[in-house]
């Protein structure tokens, strides 16, 4: 549902003006990082620490600091880059290069981080269905400013935008595929699950420090610093309002 949902509702605000895109997609961004933050530090590593043998910190901040590094390099690989419409370099001057990038590209990459995402919310179920869910919303509530932007990368590539409807929700589907695997590997190796999760939670915390946040830091008028503040606020109270209703 979080894959396929994102892609549909970044379908559908494709539809609206160009400039009415463009104002609302920092707005949906900021929130994407709150909720991406919250559940990060709010859900899976608090989560992780409690299931790891004598709430081994040492452990799973290794796992933590073994996924950021992990996720730097797929990242140097092309293979974990989102194209956020506010900060993507795509229509950078000076580099018309980038905007004959492959469409293919953009979509193996995306495959591959939904198919990671597919492994998060499995993890995260394993461990408590309230998890689950809260790494569920926290992952479709940034794949829609993502999906956008991809959309507009692939519009711009010279697909059509039933084509380009069609191609994005084949990739998302391959959380579908990350999750029956991640669920099978890991009820297997439960032992390995607090470390699945650190590993998750470093998932999360990079795609929000790395990507989002810079964008974020391109808007510098203070009225819309304020909004910035504002809806990472909600993001955040939004993750720990899922985790009151579903309480262990």
């Amino acid at each position: 549902m979080g894959g396929a949902l994102s892609a549909l509702v970044a379908s559908t605000f494709l539809l609206l003006p160009e400039r009415t895109r463009s104002r609302a997609l920092p707005y949906l961004v900021a929130f994407a990082t709150g909720a991406l933050l919250g559940a990060a530090l709010l859900g899976l590593l608090p989560e992780a620490i409690e299931h790891s043998p004598d709430h081994d910190v040492s452990a799973v901040g290794l796992s933590l600091l073994g996924g950021i590094a992990l996720f730097f390099v797929l990242e140097k690989l092309v293979l974990w880059r989102h194209c956020h419409q506010d900060h993507c370099e795509t229509h950078a001057p000076g580099h018309s290069h980038r905007e004959q990038a492959s469409s293919a590209m953009l979509l193996v990459g995306e495959g591959v981080h939904n198919a990671l995402d597919g492994v998060l919310i499995a993890a995260a179920f394993m461990t408590d269905v309230r998890l689950g869910i809260v790494a569920g919303l926290a992952v479709m509530t940034h794949e829609i400013p993502s999906e956008v932007g991809n959309f507009a990368v692939l519009l711009q590539g010279g697909m059509s935008r039933l084509r380009a409807l069609a191609c994005n929700l084949a990739t998302s589907l391959g959380s579908i595929v990350g999750g029956i695997v991640g669920y099978f590997a890991l009820s297997q190796a439960l032992v390995a699950l607090p470390y699945a999760l650190g590993v998750s939670a470093a998932s999360l915390l990079y795609v929000a420090v790395a990507d989002l946040i810079p964008g974020l830091h391109r808007r510098i008028d203070p009225r819309d610093s304020f909004w910035q503040v504002v809806l990472m606020t909600a993001g955040v109270l939004t993750i720990a309002g899922v985790q009151q209703l579903f309480p262990h």
